[in-house]
């Protein structure tokens, strides 16, 4: 697995590491999921590793593990706050469209309280919001 790292300016690192406030839904060593302080649904939460990783598009086979990690907290987090996965959207920012550059994959439910430009902005497929199984095919091909 890739070496945890921190980025001292990153205000997700802040949180991972309690220097700014959060609402923590799930933790554990590898990951951390947090609400989103905008949010788009009833439900909006980031799963963001605990190693600094710039963005999607950043990601190598290196980060394979990490990643599964990441997915593996999802499948937590949609348990633990009951939602429905089928009314439940997730997906990652693909550069240049971040607006935090610290890996992190949102967790919106449910679909249908998403606004129309929301909608747009997290499209799934489209060329700013990427599906998991793009970045998970991403990283397969990566060197």
């Amino acid at each position: 697995m890739a070496e945890l790292s921190r980025k001292d300016d990153c205000i997700f690192c802040k949180i991972i590491y309690n220097e700014e406030p959060s609402t923590k839904i799930y933790e554990d060593e590898y990951v951390i999921c947090i609400k989103n302080i905008k949010p788009v649904s009833t439900h909006h939460y980031l799963i963001l590793p605990k190693t600094h990783i710039r963005n999607a598009k950043d990601l190598t086979r290196e980060h394979a593990e990490i990643f599964e990690k990441m997915i593996s907290a999802l499948d937590i987090v949609i348990q633990q706050q009951g939602l429905d996965r089928a009314a439940t959207r997730t997906g990652f920012h693909w550069p240049p469209f971040n607006t935090v550059n610290h890996l992190h994959l949102h967790v919106i439910s449910p679909v249908e309280n998403i606004n129309f430009l929301n909608k747009i902005i997290y499209l799934p497929g489209s060329f700013q919001f990427v599906s998991i199984e793009y970045v998970h095919s991403y990283i397969q091909r990566a060197s």
